[in-house]
């Protein structure tokens, strides 16, 4: 029975509204039920980042990032993106190295994002090139590749400057050559395995032309 109050004008206003009720549950409840509604993007926190690297990464990688030892990477200035992806691997084991995996399986998805964003920050301190003999023969590689061995240019990936590329390649420039030595020669031998493309690079490169591009890009800057 319909309401006396209603005037029937505004029923078929009335049922509009009704129906176009109806036919949008069903739209909101399998929007819901796919798990497709937008989720809201966290920023880093540098406060929180700048305290959790201080308590996890500082005695090996240094307090602002520049590590002082050659054993260990500087990772001020490299892109967040990569460090991110470098700490989840270490976490689950893709990128296999016992000590790093102990620290990072510590860490949530927020505190690799937040300390990797703070460190990202700090400018890194400039390297240098120490062997002289080597260097023509690493600037030789990094800018133009070997073109009868098919090894690519370091530089169409990694930049002139070895600046990198955001959330693709990392950077480079300024890197301790021992740990750049030490990185391509675990790439070539397989104890490395989480890039597909710089196992195909290293796979072709021999003892002296890695010491020459490590030592070469420790004075990109």
């Amino acid at each position: 029975m319909l309401c006396p109050l209603i005037k029937t004008p505004d029923m078929k206003l009335f049922a509009t509204y009704v129906l176009a009720a109806l036919l949008a549950v069903p739209v909101v409840s399998s929007f819901a039920a796919e798990g497709t509604a937008p989720t809201q993007v966290t920023k880093p926190d540098l406060v929180v980042g700048e305290a959790k690297y201080a308590a996890v990464c500082a005695a090996c990688h240094g307090a602002d990032g520049n590590a002082g030892s050659p054993a260990y990477p500087k990772l001020s200035q490299q892109h967040p993106e990569y460090l991110v992806k470098q700490l989840h691997e270490f976490k689950t084991g893709v990128r296999k190295n016992a000590i790093m995996q102990g620290f990072a399986g510590q860490l949530s998805d927020d505190d690799m994002k937040n300390i990797a964003f703070w460190v990202a920050s700090k400018k890194i301190k400039p390297g240098f090139a120490k062997e002289k003999d080597l260097v023509v023969l690493g600037e030789r590689i990094y800018r133009g590749g070997v073109s009868d061995r098919q090894i690519a240019a370091c530089a169409g990936c990694h930049n002139p400057t070895g600046a990198g590329n955001p959330a693709q390649y990392p950077r480079l420039g300024g890197q301790h050559a021992d740990y750049t030595a030490a990185q391509l020669t675990s790439f070539r031998d397989g104890v490395r395995n989480n890039s597909l493309p710089m196992t195909q690079v290293a796979a072709k490169l021999n003892d002296r032309e890695i010491r020459a591009l490590a030592d070469y890009i420790a004075g990109l800057r």
